[in-house]
């Protein structure tokens, strides 16, 4: 009974981390903008505290970890973590000073006060060959569940 039990628990397990694994979360905003171009995809913007924020974690496995949101995003955006985690934590060691100055700037200015906050934006090159995020809306958790969320994403995307 405790081998059943174990395998059962493993199992879980195992599918659980694949789907974890299953997308990839890009850091570098400038790399995250040029995939999105070449794939004519919006960005989608995931402010966290990854070590420290009940609610983004909250956010995470009902949504981010389950197979709809996994299919949905592979398909319609690219990923990316702006991430504040506490300063005492092994994701703070980790962390580039760059990715650190690009986070703050990108909470300056896209205005966010909480987490975890979800903005979906579009890259749009200027005449000076810079780029601008377009604001296209946000989102944070949403009560529900993957389905739920995507719905959600969904209209922000489309303008509804």
């Amino acid at each position: 009974m405790k081998s059943i039990l174990f395998s059962v628990f493993a199992l879980i397990t195992l599918v659980s981390f694949s789907q974890k694994e299953a997308l990839t979360w890009h850091t570098d905003l400038q790399k995250a903008v040029s995939i999105s171009q070449k794939e004519k995809k919006p960005i989608m913007l995931f402010f966290t505290g990854s070590d420290w924020c009940g609610w983004c974690h909250k956010l995470q496995k009902e949504v981010f970890y389950q197979e709809e949101f996994v299919k949905w995003a592979k398909d319609n955006v690219v990923l990316v973590e702006v991430d504040f985690p506490s300063t005492k934590g092994e994701a703070y060691k980790k962390q580039t000073d760059e990715t650190r100055q690009q986070n703050n700037l990108l909470q300056q200015q896209f205005a966010v006060r909480g987490y975890p906050t979800v903005w979906f934006v579009k890259p749009e090159k200027t005449k000076e060959d810079k780029v601008n995020l377009d604001k296209l809306g946000q989102t944070g958790y949403v009560a529900g569940g993957a389905q739920n969320w995507v719905d959600g994403a969904i209209s922000i995307i489309q303008g509804k």
